[in-house]
This record gives C-alpha cells, structure tokens and sequence, in this order.
C-alpha cells in the first residue's frame, strides 16, 4: 500500500464527522446582559478590546468586544476589573495598564484549617 496516495480523512474517519453532526434545536441567544451590582462601573469593551475609563484607554483584550465588564475601586487609585464571577485583573491611574490576576479562571479553592 502506497502511503502517499492514502487519504488519511477516510482512513481515520475524519471526513464522517460532518455526517454525524446534528444541529441543536435550541437557537442560541447570546449572553443575558452583565449586571454588576457591587461594582462603581459597568462599562463595555471597544472592537479594539479596551476599557475607556476617565479618559483614559486600559487595554484588555478583544476576545472581551463588545462585552460588558464591571469596574470597582478597591483603594485610592486601584481598580479591579470583572467579567461575569471572574476578577480579571487591576490597574491604577498612573500606568493605565491592565495587570492580570493569576489565573482567575482556575479553581477557587480555600486554605486548609489547621487542627
């Protein structure tokens, strides 16, 4: 058998994949809108993925377009930015730059209580 003339798809069972595809029967209506009640802000994300907050422009990402985030002051000029349960990130007044929080989409998980 000639390796070169083998189509892989067939062999591996690629090209049935379109064939067992079904479509839902539910049609997809986006996300509800964002509240974010215990926040200052609620502002929404530009094309180009920043935040526009006191005239000045906090680059995010434009995987966020579009996308409503909450704002909160957490001391002087330190502001926390969330999407949705997740804390992103802060970032202050002086740098306007974005600092992101380890991995806010990793499991929660609370310290051990020594006993």
């Amino acid at each position: 058998m000639d390796l070169h003339i083998v189509n892989y798809g067939t062999l591996f069972g690629y090209l049935l994949l379109p064939e067992r595809y079904v479509p839902s029967a539910r049609p997809y209506r986006g996300l509800l809108d964002l509240d974010y009640p215990f926040h200052n802000r609620t502002v929404t994300v530009t094309t180009c993925g920043r935040i526009c907050f006191n005239r000045q422009k906090i680059n995010l990402s434009t995987v966020f377009a579009g996308q409503s985030v909450g704002i909160r002051q957490v001391s002087g000029q330190i502001w926390l930015v969330s999407f949705m349960d997740y804390d992103l990130g802060y970032f202050d007044h002086e740098t306007s730059r974005l600092e992101p929080i380890e991995n806010p989409f990793g499991p929660k998980v609370l310290p051990m209580s020594p006993e």
